[in-house]
């Protein structure tokens, strides 16, 4: 992991280059205050005040140079300098004026981390940011090491990361702030979570599912349970998923990268809160125990399942994994889940489809996700669609025929297994960036972690 300390630090006065960031609308103005040498250095770089324009600007002495970024980002823009985190040369740096970055740190730090698990690091080249903000240093290098986590994992394949190497991070993870971990594993899960169980049995016995569960923190605090789910690898069991469907199915498990990045946020930051971390992990492969479409499955709740399509099979193990948290009786329960490619399609890899029961709390949720430029988006638990799980000879299907308004009936089956007085919110995210962003590059990337965090942090900080 990136030492993300290492390259936020506190402004003390010690030498640094300056970082001048102008908006468009203020270059014209800006540019008249500067000195000869920066003019002239501006007109041959040919820049022209427009949005993403940068340069080089002469010092008195030629190594006393600084760099000129025009951005329209607004001032509270994790991106803000996302793009010189990466492309300047190694070295100490500063923003001109009062040195306070606020949110920019962030992406900062995280245009510096590499995924390099499969290849060759490249020599280290550390910028260094120092900021007047010392006490938001701290905050920066958390999200930062979050927002990394679930990069890593989402962009670790399958081969190497299976239910139990999903284990083991929970295990780590537990291990450094002393927190009680409990696993259910293979047949043990048959009778307690048997759609876990239905789901995963098909999977190779060191692949087999497991439904992990972490506990933290003084039990007399509010409970907070946070649900993730881990399909480690998705095939799309016996209706299989066509080749370029399959690509991308090591992600599967970013809902549960999610959830475990934001219990180590909670365990960091020693929020007065009693932490339920549950991640069922599985793997949906094909075999000749592997579950079918038509069968009946029980629950754990003690409902019954037609399985009308095995490649919905997210929404059971969550199904399971959702009747035990709200068991806990939690004061707020949080889900993630790369659920559907249903709300990919209504709302694309940046905005998570948002489902909330409470109005209050969604009210709270869409907030805080504004606050921190981490949007999320509310689609409506529709009553009207709840027939669409209606079955013939079962309590209800996991997949309505049609395809019609497939995010919603996902989330309104997880309904099911969620009374309506538990507040509860379920995050149908994407995990995945298709193309790079300053700050952003291509591959597993959190989506909604750090609007959470930010509610999280309001109710029990």
């Amino acid at each position: 992991m990136t030492d993300f300390s290492a390259l936020l630090q506190p402004d003390r006065g010690q030498p640094a280059r300056d970082i001048h960031v102008v908006h468009p609308d203020r270059f014209a103005t800006w540019l008249a205050t500067q000195p000869v040498r920066v003019r002239t250095a501006i007109a041959a770089n040919k820049v022209t005040g427009r949005a993403g324009n940068r340069a080089v600007l002469p010092g008195e002495a030629a190594e006393d140079w600084s760099m000129l970024l025009v951005c329209d980002e607004p001032l509270d823009s994790p991106w803000r300098i996302a793009s010189l985190g990466d492309g300047l040369p190694e070295g100490t740096y500063r923003l001109a004026g009062n040195g306070a970055i606020g949110a920019a740190g962030l992406g900062w730090l995280l245009a510096q981390h590499r995924f390099t698990r499969y290849r060759k690091a490249e020599p280290a080249a550390p910028r260094v940011l120092l900021t007047a903000d010392v006490a938001g240093i701290e905050e920066i290098v958390r999200l930062a090491a979050a927002t990394a986590r679930v990069r890593d994992l989402v962009d670790t394949g399958a081969s190497d990361l299976g239910p139990a190497e999903l284990e083991a991070e929970v295990d780590t993870l537990a291990a450094q702030h002393g927190a009680t971990v409990t696993v259910t594993r293979g047949d043990a899960l048959a009778t307690g979570y048997p759609m876990i169980h239905a789901v995963g049995q098909a999977a190779a016995k060191d692949r087999a599912p497991r439904l992990i569960e972490l506990e933290w923190g003084d039990p007399s605090q509010p409970r907070l349970a946070l649900v993730g789910k881990g399909v480690c690898f998705d095939s799309g069991g016996l209706d299989i998923k066509p080749s370029s469907g399959m690509r991308l199915m090591k992600k599967d498990m970013g809902g549960a990268a999610h959830a475990l990045a934001l219990a180590a946020l909670v365990m960091e930051a020693r929020l007065k809160v009693r932490l339920h971390l549950l991640i069922p992990a599985v793997e949906n492969a094909i075999a000749g125990n592997a579950f079918r479409p038509g069968d009946v499955l029980p629950t754990r709740k003690g409902l019954t399942v037609e399985n009308t399509n095995t490649d919905a099979e997210g929404r059971l193990i969550l199904g399971d994994a959702l009747t035990k948290a709200v068991e806990g009786a939690p004061d707020l329960l949080i889900d993630f889940a790369t659920l559907t490619g249903a709300a990919r399609v209504a709302l694309g890899p940046d905005l998570p489809a948002t489902f909330v029961q409470d109005e209050a709390l969604a009210a709270e949720l869409l907030a805080a996700g504004q606050a921190v430029r981490d949007p999320l988006w509310r689609l409506p638990l529709w009553d009207g669609y709840d027939d669409m799980l209606k079955s013939d000879v079962a309590d209800m299907v996991n997949a309505p025929d049609g395809g019609f308004a497939g995010a919603i009936t996902a989330a309104l089956f997880l309904r099911r297994f969620v009374p309506g007085h538990v507040p509860w919110a379920h995050l149908d995210t994407f995990a995945w960036r298709p193309s790079a962003r300053p700050g952003r590059p291509r591959g597993g990337d959190a989506c909604g972690l750090r609007a959470t965090w930010a509610l999280v942090k309001q109710r029990f900080g």
